[in-house]
């Protein structure tokens, strides 16, 4: 029961701080929508700040998984995987509960590195370049890393674009310079 609680309240705080961000999301809001005592928030973290990493974590897991497993539903090689994840990320620009990136939302409130909530948003970001690394080494190129940090550059600009512009087609935008990049790195 306990461990349902905390999940509770972890979502609920998760959907609160993504709608309304982090500093302007009060413990008194969370506890009452998530309709548990401020002891049950206490017995489970020691501050709001530990509240907000494990919501982070929780996004983590399941972004990464909803992100990975799209991008295989829809392509099989990896180069067209490597072009793949700007579809996915045109999908998720245009659902219903787009509200930017949680991640990059947390860096922002939170900008000293040494901060645990920004540590758990650059995690992320390092974990999203080793997905995409990967899967550049496995199309065969020749600097991975390169390439990788060129497409997550222009994944993130795609996230902050159709964010703060709403501009859905970012991520298409994205997707054609992506094209050259991944036509160069994989020519030779």
């Amino acid at each position: 029961m306990a461990s349902s609680k905390r999940d509770h309240l972890v979502e609920t705080a998760l959907t609160l701080f993504y709608e309304q961000g982090f500093h302007a999301t009060g413990i008194d809001t969370i506890l009452r929508e998530a309709g548990v005592a401020k002891m049950t928030l206490y017995n489970h973290f020691k501050s709001k700040d530990e509240l907000i990493v494990a919501a982070l974590d929780l996004h983590d897991a399941r972004f990464l998984e909803w992100f990975a497993q799209r991008v295989d539903e829809l392509a099989d090689a990896p180069r067209d995987k490597l072009l793949v994840m700007f579809d996915v990320l045109e999908e998720w620009f245009n659902g219903d509960a787009f509200n930017g990136c949680v991640f990059i939302n947390a860096a922002a409130e939170y900008g000293n590195c040494n901060d645990p909530v920004h540590e758990a948003a650059a995690r992320h970001k390092r974990l999203t370049f080793d997905y995409i690394v990967d899967m550049a080494k496995q199309a065969g190129s020749v600097d991975p890393r390169g390439l990788g940090q060129q497409l997550l550059l222009l994944q993130e600009g795609a996230i902050v674009v159709a964010h703060v512009l709403d501009a859905p087609i970012a991520a298409r935008q994205a997707k054609r310079a992506a094209q050259t990049l991944i036509d160069q790195a994989l020519a030779g």
